[in-house]
């Protein structure tokens, strides 16, 4: 039986929708006649000027926020801007404020730095709601970050307007920076998304990190920014500059064919996102002992499984994860990768009919468990 990934499999391509079939996008072709022009030497370490306004402009058309291209960088993927800009701000002793559950890198990058996580655990009856009072409560005199990941990956919830705005401007008044990872705020399904860099009057303590892999279906171009104010913007190209030095030249014009061309790609996949959640949320309702809460964007479900671990060699989500890909060929990711103990994470974004076999496949696994 061939292994079925349910997990960390983003598009590769555009989608066409309905068919879960995929063509190559404008940035593929971009990419190629990059190379054959021969735009494969060194660049500005931040990124070409064009690729730095492209994504400036984006940012504004869809956000209205008014960022200026020294205002951006370009790096090698969302995780890049991440992590220098943990690293440029946070210092040995300060503390970050990181929501549980979190993205796997956003811990280990803050200690890495020095920084202290001080965690703020979202409760699941709740729907992983985060709030500006939860926030609030974690911060302290030694603050120096607050990470705010919306949609969230894994459990795909999603702050709202007003929690937003609120946690802004706790941040702002507080002298705090505020880290926004926008990765998937496209994939909001809960409306129309914005960004806490609207809040313009906050915006010398806000640094947006965005990725177009998600959005364009880039994951494997490592393709990423970061907006904030020029003196972090400055470091962070600097910090680049020892390290990857520019993203990938080809890269960048590939970049810019994404976000400047058409977005009809990106409203059509996140319809067709809303069908395969709905179709996972569906198959997993099947299967007795499962509850899972409603996404309300990204492309992740994040079921609970704790009903399970009274059963033998099931003590733990992890020791479940292992037993499924084992016996029952479907990839997860264990909770304990994101901060909980009793979720698995699994992702939709694939064919519906890839779905339908990996619920089956779960369902007899589970079942047999008893």
């Amino acid at each position: 039986m061939e292994p079925l990934v349910i997990a960390n499999k983003a598009f590769q391509s555009r989608l066409i929708v309905g068919t879960g079939k995929y063509k190559d996008g404008p940035e593929t072709r971009a990419a190629i006649e990059a190379i054959e022009k021969g735009y494969t030497r060194y660049t500005a370490v931040a990124g070409i000027p064009e690729i730095r306004r492209a994504i400036v402009d984006r940012h504004a058309a869809d956000f209205a926020t008014n960022y200026a291209p020294d205002e951006c960088v370009f790096t090698a993927g969302g995780k890049l801007a991440l992590f220098n800009a943990i690293e440029v701000l946070v210092e040995r002793g300060d503390e970050v404020v990181l929501p549980i559950p979190f993205w796997v890198s956003f811990k280990d990058i803050i200690q890495f730095a020095g920084g202290t996580p001080v965690l703020v655990h979202a409760k699941e009856e709740e729907n992983f709601r985060i709030t500006a009072g939860m926030i609030e409560a974690a911060v302290t005199d030694r603050t120096k970050a607050i990470i705010l990941n919306t949609p969230s990956n894994p459990s795909g919830a999603v702050v709202s307007p007003e929690d937003l705005e609120a946690i802004v401007r706790l941040a702002h008044r507080r002298g705090i920076y505020l880290l926004l990872d926008e990765c998937y705020i496209y994939l909001n399904f809960e409306g129309t998304s914005i960004s806490g860099a609207q809040f313009q009057d906050c915006k010398e303590h806000l640094v947006v990190l965005g990725s177009l892999s998600k959005t364009y279906a880039m994951t494997g171009w490592r393709a990423g920014y970061a907006l904030g104010p020029k003196p972090v913007i400055a470091a962070m190209g600097k910090l680049q500059s020892q390290s990857t030095s520019n993203t990938t030249s080809f890269v960048q014009y590939a970049a810019i064919a994404a976000v400047s061309g058409s977005q009809q790609c990106v409203a059509d996949m996140r319809t067709e996102y809303i069908q395969l959640r709905d179709r996972m949320l569906g198959g997993l309702a099947t299967i007795p002992g499962i509850t899972c809460t409603v996404p309300q964007g990204a492309f992740y479900v994040y079921p609970n499984v704790s009903a399970f671990f009274g059963k033998p060699g099931a003590g733990s989500a992890s020791a479940l994860a292992s037993r499924l890909l084992g016996e029952a060929h479907v990839v997860c990711v264990p909770g304990e990768a994101f901060g909980t103990d009793e979720h698995l994470r699994f992702s939709y974004a694939t064919s519906a009919e890839v779905i339908d076999k990996g619920i089956e496949r779960m369902r007899s696994f589970f079942g047999g468990l008893d």
